[in-house]
């Protein structure tokens, strides 16, 4: 049997049709998770579930802010979240995961935990670069002491690549990236 956990929702007794479930999620959620890509935060999670015969639909919103660490300056910086995920829940024998969208949950179940599929919707709607943005005039909204301290080692590697008599275009390239971060 499951154990209950932060977001469950009870299955025995639950009849066919539509019903809501309301969670917040606060910082001490992504905490439980080891290696967890979001520092804190507060989400609030709506979660429409429909049960027919056959299976559960369920339909999940997330929204609210959470706290990543910036890709390029390595400061903590507020995001704002939201995200609309669908999971079909089919009864069976066993839990699986059947793919993205289909998992099976054992006939008899009482509780149908929340957690992972939380913690996965909420880490599927993060940006794939992670930086400040940026502020009402355009600047950078990094620490710039930290961009100070980035670029002073890309002019220290200029100069000593200078000084050498090959150029080598793998440098060029790392160049090109280290561009691309700042900008």
């Amino acid at each position: 049997m499951m154990k209950a956990g932060h977001c469950t929702i009870p299955l025995t007794g639950l009849k066919e049709g539509s019903h809501n479930y309301r969670f917040k999620i606060e910082s001490d959620f992504f905490a439980l998770f080891e290696g967890s890509e979001i520092a804190g935060g507060e989400l609030a999670v709506e979660v429409n579930l429909v049960k027919r015969s056959s299976h559960l639909e369920l339909l999940f919103s997330l929204a609210g802010s959470v706290q990543l660490l910036c890709d390029r300056c390595l400061e903590p910086f507020t995001y704002s979240l939201e995200s609309q995920n669908r999971i079909y829940a089919r009864f069976g024998d066993h839990f699986e995961e059947y793919d993205d969208e289909v998992i099976m949950i054992p006939w008899g179940e009482a509780y149908l935990l929340l957690d992972q599929l939380i913690y996965e919707f909420a880490h599927l709607a993060l940006p794939i670069r992670r930086n400040h943005p940026e502020g009402i005039e355009g600047e950078n909204g990094c620490d710039p002491e930290m961009l100070a301290r980035i670029s002073g080692v890309a002019d220290n590697g200029e100069t000593e690549r200078e000084e050498g008599t090959e150029s080598n275009p793998v440098w060029k390239r790392l160049e090109g990236l280290k561009d691309d971060l700042l900008n």
